[in-house]
């Protein structure tokens, strides 16, 4: 798909800037969020959650990025200092900024609020478009294709799209929109939603990523600041608003085509709010063909590759094997003599001997004891499983002593002791 716009030497170039709302406390993902921010979420071994968002603005040449946080923010920003240096030389860059109470002593009351007490940055930059995108979801995009959509549009503000199930319709943005893309209709988490035209089975749900003219985005999240009894949400008021005018279009994710990225991935989005979620988006990863790719060459997801030595698979006490089939493996990981399945070991985990772990997520340097069980688990940082002890193989005992989800996913906290 051309992106005229963008490629049209004899026009000017669009002046755009991103901004990625990473401010969320993320409750719903506790423990894994009990020292961090929900973006700074590790994901897939050696990425956090917020290096896709970032991944596809960079793949997609938008490299002038602010990534707007609030809550426990630390490691969020010292994965963006140290992950994420660009060109200054040429003007890129990712700037993290926090809360700077610019309006009043108080936090950020909602997403377009955060926009408001940011527009200095938004006048500063002087861009005709803003791409308003979330922190913490996983697929590819290429925004280019978003951007286009947009201008061709006329509209306001595009709101990027995808079809879910009608039953799980309750949980998203409801975007009701008519033959021209115009959207008639926004509903935020109805309890009745509205099905697509052309198929009852689905609805068409909000993905919270935005592209806004500059001006409209100015004038709507002011107005919004103004409205007494306002949620200052971006799903929540801004776009009804903008909905109400006339002024608000609909992007169709389906019809997006990434670069290097294969059929099977093609419409891929997953919120990982939950730990289920989080959880089944993780084993997404682990398939021989999976169904959201990581070895993408041309739309790789980027991050700080961390400098230690290769993983290593050795024979254990007794002569037993360290093997590990159907799972990811990064770099610095040992499995000296245990077995791991369908699984997922990030930087310095050690796996001893006659040690299992199956169907589970281990973050960076967790330990496995020698012939401890691991199943169905996310296991934070630092966390160590002693010798003969388990994880989620009694769900009963493991709710007395860590959390466990409602699809019995257990979830033992950063540097926890298993014992």
């Amino acid at each position: 798909m051309t992106v005229p716009v963008l490629q049209d030497m004899t026009r000017e170039l669009p002046r755009v800037l991103a901004m990625v709302l990473a401010g969320g406390q993320g409750k719903r993902l506790a423990p894994l969020t009990r020292d961090r921010a929900k973006p700074g979420v590790p994901f897939g071994g050696q990425y956090r959650l917020i290096d896709f968002v970032l991944s596809n603005l960079v793949n997609g040449g938008f490299r002038r990025i602010v990534v707007l946080t609030q809550y426990k923010s630390h490691s969020l920003d010292r994965h963006l200092a140290q992950a994420w240096s660009l060109s200054p030389l040429v003007g890129e860059y990712v700037a993290s900024v926090p809360a700077q109470m610019r309006t009043g002593p108080r936090w950020f009351s909602g997403s377009a609020d955060a926009i408001y007490q940011n527009l200095n940055i938004i006048q500063d930059e002087r861009s005709h478009y803003v791409l308003l995108f979330g922190a913490d979801h996983i697929y590819r995009m290429d925004p280019r294709q978003f951007l286009q959509s947009h201008i061709d549009s006329g509209a306001g503000v595009s709101v990027a799209a995808r079809p879910v199930a009608i039953d799980e319709a309750s949980e998203f943005g409801i975007v009701d929109a008519g033959a021209d893309g115009r959207i008639r209709r926004f509903q935020e988490k109805p309890l009745e939603p509205v099905a697509m035209p052309d198929d009852p089975t689905r609805a068409l749900a909000s993905m919270g990523n935005y592209v806004f003219t500059t001006d409209v985005l100015i004038d709507a999240v002011a107005r919004d600041a103004a409205t007494k009894g306002s949620n200052h949400d971006m799903g929540g008021d801004i776009v009804p608003l903008l909905v109400s005018e006339g002024n608000a279009a609909v992007y169709d994710f389906a019809t997006q085509s990434v670069p290097g990225q294969s059929d099977r991935e093609r419409g891929y989005w997953r919120d990982v709010g939950t730990i289920d979620t989080y959880f089944e988006a993780s084993m997404d990863l682990l398939a021989a063909v999976p169904v959201f790719d990581l070895y993408n060459p041309v739309w790789p997801i980027l991050t700080r590759q961390l400098q230690r030595p290769p993983a290593k698979f050795v024979y254990g006490k007794d002569g037993l094997e360290g093997q590990a089939l159907n799972s990811l493996v990064c770099s610095g990981a040992i499995v000296s003599g245990g077995s791991v399945r369908q699984s997922i070991l990030a930087p310095g985990v050690r796996v001893e001997t006659g040690a299992q772990v199956r169907d589970s997520v281990l973050f960076d340097d967790v330990e496995i004891g020698a012939g401890a069980e691991v199943r169905r688990a996310i296991l934070d940082k630092q966390v160590r499983v002693l010798p003969g002890a388990s994880v989620g193989v009694d769900l009963v005992r493991d709710a007395q002593r860590f959390t466990v989800s409602s699809g019995g996913v257990v979830v033992v906290g950063k540097g926890d002791v298993v014992s």
